[in-house]
């Protein structure tokens, strides 16, 4: 019985400590979110397929980590309205958001992306970049 004992109180510290540990080793995570509405015209679901095909191509590691997240999210549902104050939205957009502490430090709604989404390469390559300086703040 003393063994179990032993045993239970051993695992119990343990699992306190990785969960202690893990709580200072977390440096947040940047969220992607993909604005849009209900109505979807063929260029604005480019500009969601282009943003995710450069998140998922460059960003694996991340987004199976939980650091980097894409969230479409439709602004017209009642529960995602807010959105549209909070970022000052007033089109499809791609908003990086740095969160930390389950708080939003820092974003940029990537407005270049509607410039640029008639050439692929150069919408992904600056959807890669942008990404790529927000997870720069979680190292």
């Amino acid at each position: 019985m003393v063994g179990i004992k032993r045993f239970l109180t051993v695992l119990i510290a343990g699992v306190f400590l990785m969960n202690a540990t893990s709580a200072f080793c977390d440096n947040g995570k940047v969220i992607a979110y993909y604005f849009h509405g209900s109505f979807r015209c063929p260029t604005c679901r480019n500009l969601e397929q282009y943003a995710k095909e450069a998140i998922e191509n460059n960003f694996r590691k991340e987004l199976d980590e939980g650091s980097l997240v894409f969230k479409p999210v439709n602004v017209e549902e009642e529960a995602n309205k807010h959105f549209v104050n909070e970022y000052q939205l007033y089109t499809k957009s791609l908003v990086l958001s740095l969160v930390r502490d389950g708080k939003e430090v820092k974003y940029k709604n990537l407005d270049k992306i509607w410039e640029y989404v008639r050439d692929k390469t150069k919408y992904m390559d600056y959807v890669k970049s942008e990404v790529n300086n927000f997870m720069q703040d979680l190292r």
